[in-house]
């Protein structure tokens, strides 16, 4: 997949790191928000296997805000700018601003990944004029409201599909290649964690659409209610969880935890594939 200057190869699956550039992400919030510290935290993950790292200016947890599209531009702008010219990094810009979106090219951003699948006003024309590939999630609702009581009159998986299929043939129709799509089944995002479970048990199904799939759950809430586990305690669930999207299709997974995830999903790939091209370490051969 062509991105900017960058090409993705996705013939197997590659780590996006997530650097959100907010103050109150779920997770991370004001971590990174100084461009010096989102450069470093870039780098480090980067040095752990990264293929992308995704830069997010709006908080899109449950219950969050909706930012202004300037404020957004300015928080995202200089750190987009600061990993191209100071790392070459491939970076993807996490956004549902159509301002966001026109300008991402020109920082030097190669992806757009948006939790609204560009369906806020303009955000599809600027989508298109970026010239960059794009993401396209599934969500119920929006975040001041997609986890009050979220229901589906049909099997999760087949209400995803359904939406993802609907939303690739507009934008399809609209003038944005299908070569340029990437689709987000969008764990998390107005869904029990029941919906969740279900999703990824059967998300094999997402692959009838016949596009890379990038998946999201590190340190989300499924998580920390199945195993009874706070935030900083959910890698080794979002480890397992890593593992079984790669074996249902997954081909860009977003983390928090980069290099443990890097370990986990090359293992899976190993184990789908029999070995077969994957080099090996000889200094761990025991």
């Amino acid at each position: 997949m062509r991105c900017g200057r960058h090409l993705l190869d996705l013939s197997f699956p590659r780590v996006m790191g997530i650097l959100n550039v907010t103050p109150d992400s779920f997770s991370d919030g004001g971590r990174h928000v100084a461009p010096d510290d989102a450069l470093r935290h870039a780098e480090r993950m980067l040095a752990e296997g990264a293929a992308i790292i995704d830069v997010g200016g709006e908080s899109t947890r449950p219950g969050a805000v909706p930012l202004g599209e300037q404020e957004e531009l300015d928080r995202v702008a200089p750190v987009v700018e600061a990993l191209v010219r100071e790392l070459d990094a491939l970076v993807s810009v996490d956004t549902s601003s159509p301002l966001v979106m026109r300008e991402a090219g020109a920082l030097g951003a190669g992806m757009l990944n948006d939790v609204r699948a560009l369906e806020r006003e303009g955000a599809l024309m600027a989508a298109i004029g970026s010239g960059l590939p794009v993401c396209l999630m599934h969500r119920q609702g929006e975040p001041q409201d997609m986890q009050h009581s979220p229901a589906y009159d049909q099997p999760v998986e087949k209400a995803v599909v359904d939406y993802l299929a609907r939303r690739v043939a507009e934008c399809e129709a609209a003038g944005l290649r299908r070569s340029r799509l990437v689709l987000d089944p969008g764990f998390g995002f107005g869904k029990t964690v029941e919906h969740n479970l279900r999703l990824l048990k059967y998300m094999d199904s997402l692959q009838s659409l016949e596009l890379p799939l990038l998946v999201g759950m590190s340190r989300k809430s499924m998580i920390g209610k199945v195993l009874g586990r706070p935030v900083e305690e959910r890698l080794a669930g979002g480890l397992a969880l890593s593992a079984m999207a790669v074996e249902r299709g997954a081909r860009i997974l977003r983390v928090h935890d980069v290099g443990p995830t890097v370990d986990a999903v090359n293992m899976a790939w190993a184990v789908l594939q029999e070995g077969c091209e994957m080099p090996l370490n000889e200094e761990s051969q025991l």
